[in-house]
């Protein structure tokens, strides 16, 4: 009997071996932060690199694309009481990728500054997940009591052993039950994403909140144009205090689409320069009206569409995109029509997340402020064997055919504006679709 007891525990020591977690395979809290900005003459995408421990390093990759001037930008991390950390990054005549290293030394809001332009973030504690805990502590909990089982055992108290392989049966199911459901539990949101950082939710992500109502009042703006440079400035519908709680989305805190007086489109990611003031820089343009809408996401208050118009002084003539192959099956308003652009070849990047961006304005009868409808349509990137699931702009690879679905809500011409991203440039090809209206049904 003691003998087959002792050969019990050792088996259960040796499964209990193969089914406890490597430690490095615990959660991460956490993910690369993705911002496209448009400082300057200089069109970038700034990569703030996932913060593996505090204090630690901060790795940005600034992403330049073409036409992008070469220079030298200037990347510096700080934060209320903390010292601030500077680094130098080079930019090449050659677009691509180019790397910064700053430190951190506490969790907490950060901001960093890239030259004029300022993108707040957080740094969150890197804190375990209760189930997290709960896998741990179960196998934990159940190797010291294997191991007391074993002593009895040996010692030949085989009654009181009972008791401890009982306590490892339940505390080894505890642990693997955890570890089980884990990857099927959602992960708790990042600090800021749904409530403001504070130091509390900050050092504990997971402590929970009695905060349910998360919504915040519409957002005004009012643009205006600084000699070459479109200004936003964002204020509280409710307060009047300036807006300085966007979010990134959709891989930037404001989608700005400006359209000329004759069809000329423009998809710019303003730099934040102050609370609640956005600038861009409207390089050669042309003179007129020009209508201006902006997307943002507000923390705690769901996407935005933001719409105006701006008088700019300018002597540019009007501009030509480039032109590519299109299929469209344009069904009558209110039902889903496809749009796919086809590119050739299938060397096209990811950009802000996406295979291709659609820009719809319409129906138009005047000028492009004048339209009732303007939507921004996704082509998502396909899941691709070989390829990562989140690639950036280093992988060159997707394409010929960038498809795109969208309902027009109502008849009449529309322009339309297909974008895509290849050999570190946007290309942006107008289309004009005329939209029939729907057959009216008989009595």
């Amino acid at each position: 009997m003691k003998r087959l007891v002792v050969t019990f525990l050792l088996a259960l020591a040796a499964l209990l071996g193969i089914a406890a977690p490597a430690l490095a395979d615990g959660a991460q809290s956490g993910a690369d932060i993705h911002v496209a900005q448009s400082l300057g003459d200089r069109d970038l995408t700034v990569i703030i690199r996932r913060v593996a421990e505090v204090p630690g390093p901060v790795h940005v990759d600034v992403v330049t694309h073409a036409g992008t001037p070469p220079g030298e930008l200037t990347l510096t991390l700080r934060a209320a009481g903390a010292p601030s950390s500077t680094a130098k990054v080079v930019l090449g005549a050659t677009p691509g990728f180019h790397s910064g290293l700053l430190h951190v030394d506490r969790p907490g809001p950060w901001e960093l500054a890239v030259d004029e332009a300022t993108i707040p973030f957080v740094v969150p504690a890197l804190v375990p997940s209760p189930w997290e805990n709960a896998t741990y502590g179960g196998f934990i909990a159940a190797g010291v009591l294997l191991l007391a089982a074993l002593l009895l055992a040996v010692f030949g108290r085989i009654g009181l052993a009972v008791v401890p392989t009982a306590g490892v049966v339940a505390a080894v199911a505890v642990g693997v039950t955890a570890a089980l459901l884990a990857p099927s539990i959602p992960p708790v949101a990042a600090p800021g994403t749904h409530l403001d950082p504070t130091y509390d939710n900050v050092m504990n992500p997971y402590e929970r909140t009695s905060i349910v109502d998360f919504s915040r009042p519409p957002v005004n703006m009012v643009p205006r144009m600084d000699d070459e440079d479109l200004v936003l400035n964002l204020t509280d519908g409710s307060s009047g205090r300036p807006v300085d709680d966007l979010l990134v989305h959709d891989s930037a805190f404001i989608h700005l689409v400006v359209v000329s007086p004759s069809g000329h489109l423009r998809h710019l990611h303003p730099v934040r320069t102050a609370p609640g003031e956005f600038r861009a820089r409207l390089t050669d343009p042309e003179q007129g009206e020009h209508a201006v809408a902006a997307e943002i996401a507000r923390r705690g208050g769901g996407v935005q569409l933001l719409r105006s118009s701006v008088e700019v002084s300018g002597t540019a003539a009007p501009r030509h995109d480039a032109q590519a192959e299109t299929a469209m099956e344009i069904r009558e308003a209110g039902r889903p029509s496809t749009i796919t652009a086809k590119f050739g070849e299938r060397d096209l990047q990811p950009w802000l997340g996406m295979l291709g961006h659609m820009i719809v304005v319409g129906p138009v009868t005047g000028t492009a402020a004048d339209a009732p409808i303007w939507a921004h349509v996704h082509s998502m990137l396909p899941q691709t064997p070989g390829l990562p699931d989140r690639p950036d702009e280093s992988v060159a690879a997707y394409g010929p055919d960038v498809p795109f679905t969208y309902s027009f809500p109502l008849p009449g011409r529309y322009l339309v504006w297909i974008q895509v991203e290849r050999d570190y440039s946007v290309v942006t090809v107008p289309k004009v679709v005329d939209v029939p209206a729907g057959k009216v049904a008989s009595k």
